[in-house]
């Protein structure tokens, strides 16, 4: 596997600025290398190195999809244009425009300003219609551990050595948190602040008959593709980051992100 060197440029990109389009510039397999150091990797399709973590990932994608996953709905910018400019009702807006989803699973962080000064595990995992994806989501969980152990063996020592004081009642697998998939969702550009410095998050991508969706991070001037049935282990409280506008290429496409986490509230706990 080849390895991409990164370097810091200048740039006048800040958190909260809608994240544009950008052609992949990462679309192989890769390491990534930082000052001399891997900090992470892209692998554009996991059956390569685990059969059973794409078959995973195809479950997960296909009951998610379901209605056995309950899902926070999220009406983007596109529909209501359709409304307030052409005129259409809600409901016709919505068939033509772009539907997006999340559900998250595992901990949940306390939330004082959503009075639930506590932490907690994610409601979906009381809903008995949702275990199929529960345990599909917790399997590739474990399974994507097993390929970071193989190819980056000095991040996954770091990341379970970070792990030593979180409980296993908090634990998404072995080495994260939680887990969240999104369906459809162009994010503006963030850093992730609350996951343990050092640590790595996993994305796993799903995707049919659509372009876009992919990970910009300005710091180093590289988006990642994100093909279909791909892995990216990265950093994600390093930088920040913002994922570039879906475009759906036919009625039926979408492109679903399934990622696992590390939360720094639950150390320690």
């Amino acid at each position: 596997m080849k390895t991409i060197k990164l370097h810091k440029q200048e740039h006048d990109v800040k958190i909260g600025k809608d994240c544009p389009y950008y052609e992949p510039n990462i679309t192989e397999d890769c390491m990534l290398e930082l000052d001399g150091e891997v900090i992470g990797f892209y692998i554009k399709d996991v059956s390569k190195y685990s059969k059973k973590l794409s078959q995973l990932i195809s479950i997960s994608n296909k009951e998610f999809r379901s209605d056995n996953v309950p899902k926070s709905l999220l009406e983007r910018s596109d529909v209501f244009a359709k409304v307030y400019k052409d005129g259409l009702t809600r409901k016709e807006a919505k068939k033509q425009g772009t539907i997006q989803m999340s559900t998250i699973l595992g901990s949940v962080a306390p939330k004082a300003h959503m009075r639930r000064p506590y932490p907690t595990i994610s409601s979906v995992h009381r809903e008995k219609k949702a275990n199929i994806f529960i345990k599909a989501m917790w399997g590739a969980s474990v399974e994507a551990e097993k390929i970071i152990k193989q190819l980056t063996p000095e991040i996954y020592k770091t990341q379970l050595e970070l792990f030593k004081d979180v409980d296993k009642k908090w634990r998404f697998g072995n080495m994260f948190t939680s887990s969240i998939s999104n369906f459809n969702i162009a994010a503006a550009y963030h850093r992730d602040t609350g996951n343990i410095v050092g640590a790595v998050n996993v994305i796993l991508t799903k995707r049919n008959n659509s372009s876009g969706g992919s990970l910009n991070v300005p710091d180093y001037n590289v988006t990642f593709e994100q093909a279909d049935n791909s892995m990216l282990v990265y950093p994600a409280w390093k930088n920040i980051h913002g994922v570039t506008p879906i475009i759906k290429t036919s009625e039926d496409g979408y492109r679903n992100s399934l990622i696992f986490y590390p939360l720094k509230a639950f150390k320690g706990i």
